[in-house]
């Protein structure tokens, strides 16, 4: 069921919201298959366990800011917002509220109000994504950093593994968000991945990426089924 919410729901126009370890990840959308994204106030977005997870997001009742037949849109949520002045109350990222900074395409699926805040309602549902998960590496011959996206069915990622072809299964550490690493050298080897989301299930991934990877280069890998 929605949970009401009847605080604060805006959209940004500009990057002064995104982190640097999720912009890049919003400049292509397509191959991410985010479609619409929002970033998260803290109290939801728990240090970047919620990052990749899904909402369905509905604007309350209410003609002078919500769409005709209040229609609802699901976001995938990519970032956090920017910490907020505690002398503002509601405003901003304010850790004590939930709050949705939506992108402006998201925005406007719901609302037809120009930018500020509308009261919502809202609710956790399943990721449905296109194609596989996304390995993006990044890092260096030392750190191994690996950004991983497009994660159907819970979206978020709690555990994150990576094989090469010369190692055991190696856990990763999360980073930021749902950028892992792992300080073993890997370059010139095949690598494998096991992605684990928060309910449990996994999705294995068997020299995904070939030995003469690249740092910057993604990969496709199997998806959470």
């Amino acid at each position: 069921m929605f949970r009401m919410h009847d605080l604060i729901f805006m959209y940004y126009t500009g990057s002064e919201h995104m982190l640097p370890s999720t912009a890049k990840v919003l400049t292509d959308q397509a191959q991410w298959g985010l479609g619409f994204t929002s970033a998260l106030s803290p109290v939801l977005f728990r240090e970047g366990a919620s990052c990749g997870g899904c909402y369905e997001i509905k604007c309350w009742d209410d003609s002078r800011w919500c769409n005709a037949g209040n229609p609802s849109v699901t976001i995938t949520i990519t970032h956090t917002c920017s910490p907020a002045d505690p002398n503002d109350g509601i405003y901003g990222g304010d850790v004590f509220y939930a709050h949705f900074n939506m992108s402006k395409p998201a925005f406007s699926q719901i609302s037809s109000r120009g930018a500020g805040y509308v009261p919502v309602l809202y609710r956790r549902v399943p990721c449905k994504k296109q194609g596989g998960i996304q390995f993006t590496l990044n890092g260096n011959r030392l750190s191994n950093l690996v950004l991983v996206g497009n994660v159907a069915g819970e979206g978020e990622v709690p555990a994150m593994s990576v094989k090469g072809n010369q190692t055991g299964w190696i856990s990763m550490k999360r980073k930021w968000g749902q950028n892992w690493e792992c300080d073993t050298a890997l370059v010139g080897q095949s690598l494998s991945f096991q992605v684990t989301t928060s309910d449990g299930k996994q999705a294995t991934s068997y020299n995904v990426v070939p030995s003469d990877w690249q740092f910057g280069q993604t990969f496709s890998g199997n998806q959470i089924y």
